[in-house]
């Protein structure tokens, strides 16, 4: 029986994995744009990956790109010596509202936070603080998008994606590398 061969449709999608400090991620991308960056054991992971390749209408192999190589360096910039803004193109998958609050979360200084609340305000919905916490909830660009930045209203951490701890290690490294930067002279 002559086996058939899948065909390809739309775009192939290249997954790298990543060793970080604070546990392993995966970069899916194409020589364009970087599309998934996230922690191998986030929630919903596997259901981001297959929303991507059914909205791309891509295969995904294992294999790495143009962007999956620039993320990988800007990464051990960002964790060796705080590296604090991103030159990997990315390709923001999501409404227009969530595209919104991902900018605006990108507009947030390296080693600061905001809540919710500000961050709703700051797109011009300060009621629609729900809305703004599920946006961040379905960021694809862990660490890019920083998503990690934002806090409830009360100081407290809250949720991330990645894990409550990785949210505070990459607060805490941010304001550190952010100190010692305004040292540097």
């Amino acid at each position: 029986m002559e086996q058939l061969k899948p065909q390809l449709v739309g775009i192939v999608l290249y997954a790298s994995w990543l060793d970080t400090p604070i546990g392993p991620m995966i970069a899916i991308g194409d020589n364009a744009y970087l599309y998934i960056l996230e922690f191998t054991n986030r929630r919903g992971l596997d259901q981001k990956i297959e929303r991507l390749r059914l909205k791309m209408k891509a295969t995904i192999v294992s294999g790495s790109t143009n962007s999956v190589e620039s993320i990988k360096k800007e990464l051990t910039l960002y964790f060796k010596d705080g590296l604090q803004t991103f030159k990997t193109p990315i390709h923001m998958l999501g409404s227009s509202f969530q595209r919104g609050v991902w900018r605006e979360l990108m507009n947030i200084p390296y080693g600061e936070t905001r809540s919710y609340l500000q961050q709703s305000t700051a797109i011009g919905q300060p009621k629609a603080t729900r809305a703004v916490a599920n946006a961040n909830g379905a960021n694809h660009l862990a660490i890019i998008i920083p998503c990690h930045r934002i806090i409830r209203n009360n100081g407290n951490l809250g949720g991330y994606g990645g894990g409550v701890m990785r949210k505070k290690w990459l607060i805490n490294h941010e304001k550190k590398q952010g100190l010692l930067g305004k040292n540097k002279c």
